[in-house]
């Protein structure tokens, strides 16, 4: 009690300079992860969900029925809606949850105005059709102020929120008051939040680290694919990680020349617990395109979005615009829209490791 009372004191009173009710848009694992975050220090939120029966079900059940089963909710404190302009109306700070595919068909699907929400954006992936991530897409397109964005990001799987177990997210924002009643926002006995200005670095680590992830899982999937006897293995993997740490920081100074650490949690940290962790939807996707899946049954397999295979096309076409030289990038890219054997692939990228 003594940290917590310490933290608050450190951030502001209640929402500090924002106003209004707080949405989570989108109802995957993420969403509601971010749910039961937010409904520790929030009496109601407003919930937009697509699928009436899920919201039906969900209160039924008092849990969401497809994803964090296990993770039970008091439905009296939730304002579910299949309406999204009734959600933007009510509330002044939206999360926005949906998959990077998805995303941007919503937003352009909403008739309220904008401009005077917070926007916080909490999904991991590139504009479809736009190669740029989501904080320039809301400020060029969408005209919301620069200062009422923010990114949340950081080692953060969903499975673990739900556990309750220890989590580090990073609250980027140019406007650190902003920044810091999001914080407050979510800090829990489980999470601690990072304050930081990098919003776009951040937001291009996001996609980069599901993409080196889905490399991660390649090489693990030819490895397993050989009878685990060639290829592949742990020594490899932590080499993997480590070239791609550079390449990762080599890509945003590129993009965006700031100065920041890229072993903060919000870089390395998401890096690493994207490319080691089981919960890793985006290493388990490249474990069965390694393994000999078609990237269209890999889909179908899986009951989650891999954004780490829209990222690679988003990023290799940024970085072959800017001339950037990222080799990892390239081998995912080329395995899943060139066909590239993964083997073969992968052990031509060994060559070039260090």
């Amino acid at each position: 009690m003594k940290i917590k009372n310490i933290f608050r004191r450190f951030f502001t009173h209640k929402h500090g300079v924002l106003n209004g009710d707080i949405a989570i848009i989108g109802s995957g694992s993420w969403g509601t992860a971010l749910a039961k975050i937010i409904m520790e220090n929030e009496d109601q939120i407003w919930w937009y969900v697509r699928n009436q029966k899920t919201i039906d079900d969900f209160r039924l059940s008092g849990h969401n029925p497809r994803y964090l089963t296990s993770l039970k909710f008091d439905c009296e404190r939730i304002n579910f809606s299949t309406d999204i302009d009734e959600i933007v109306r009510q509330c002044g700070i939206l999360i926005l949850v949906t998959p990077s595919p998805y995303l941007k068909d919503l937003l352009l699907s909403i008739h309220e105005p904008l401009k005077d929400k917070f926007l916080v954006i909490a999904t991991k992936g590139i504009v479809p059709g736009d190669n740029t991530v989501w904080s320039e897409y809301l400020r060029t397109s969408l005209n919301v102020p620069e200062d009422n964005i923010c990114v949340l990001s950081g080692p953060s799987h969903a499975e673990e929120v739900a556990f309750g177990r220890l989590t580090y997210l990073t609250v980027g924002c140019s406007n650190v008051q902003k920044g810091k009643s999001i914080a407050e926002v979510i800090y829990c006995p489980y999470v601690r939040p990072v304050l930081s200005r990098d919003v776009d670095g951040i937001e291009y680590a996001g996609v980069l680290k599901n993409v080196y992830a889905l490399c991660a899982g390649i090489a693990l999937g030819t490895s397993l694919q050989s009878g685990g006897e060639r290829g592949a293995g742990d020594n490899f993997q932590a080499v993997l990680m480590a070239n791609a740490a550079r390449e990762m920081e080599t890509v945003l100074t590129a993009i965006n020349p700031i100065r920041r650490r890229i072993q903060d949690s919000v870089y390395l940290g998401d890096l690493l617990v994207t490319g080691y962790s089981q919960f890793s939807r985006n290493r388990l996707f490249g474990t069965m395109i390694g393994r000999g899946y078609s990237v269209k049954a890999a889909q179908m397999e899986m009951s989650m979005i891999a954004e780490g295979y829209y990222g690679a096309r988003c990023m290799h076409d940024i970085c072959a615009k800017r001339t950037i030289i990222a080799p990892i990038l390239e081998t995912v890219y080329d395995i899943l829209y060139n066909h590239a054997d993964p083997a073969a692939t992968i052990a031509a990228l060994s060559k070039v490791m260090r």
